[in-house]
């Protein structure tokens, strides 16, 4: 960090795990927006840093890079956060039904080995009752 309370890109990609590479690349997708110094490297603010943490947020979450650049830059246009708000409601409840969907799945799956391990373990216990 400098003096100035901002960061430099190895400084951010250190701060998140991530190599600069990666943080250039949101760069491109409009997820963050360096300032530049007078020598033309980025320079990151506190600003970008919560847009990062909102990134890694989203991810952790499913979200997809577009819908969780969609979310930042709808508060960029409505500074109130109504609009990011409604955003994130609307994507988040589509998460919980996909969530939904893979535990049910998840579920359904476990029975079935649970039934199969109980079939392979009534096998063995017959052949081993014939031997």
């Amino acid at each position: 960090m400098t003096d100035k309370g901002t960061y430099s890109i190895s400084d951010i990609a250190k701060q998140f795990g991530i190599t600069t590479r990666t943080v250039r690349y949101y760069e491109e997708l409009g997820l963050i927006h360096p300032e530049r110094s007078a020598g033309g490297q980025r320079v990151f603010t506190r600003k970008e840093q919560i847009r990062l943490q909102l990134v890694f947020r989203g991810k952790k979450y499913g979200f997809s890079l577009e819908e969780i650049r969609e979310m930042i830059q709808l508060f960029d246009r409505d500074p109130t956060g109504k609009q990011q708000l409604q955003k994130t409601i609307e994507y988040g409840k589509g998460k919980i039904e996909e969530v939904s969907n893979r535990i049910e799945d998840l579920v359904r799956i476990r029975t079935e080995m649970e039934r199969l391990l109980e079939d392979f373990q009534t096998k063995l216990d017959e052949l081993e009752s014939d031997s």
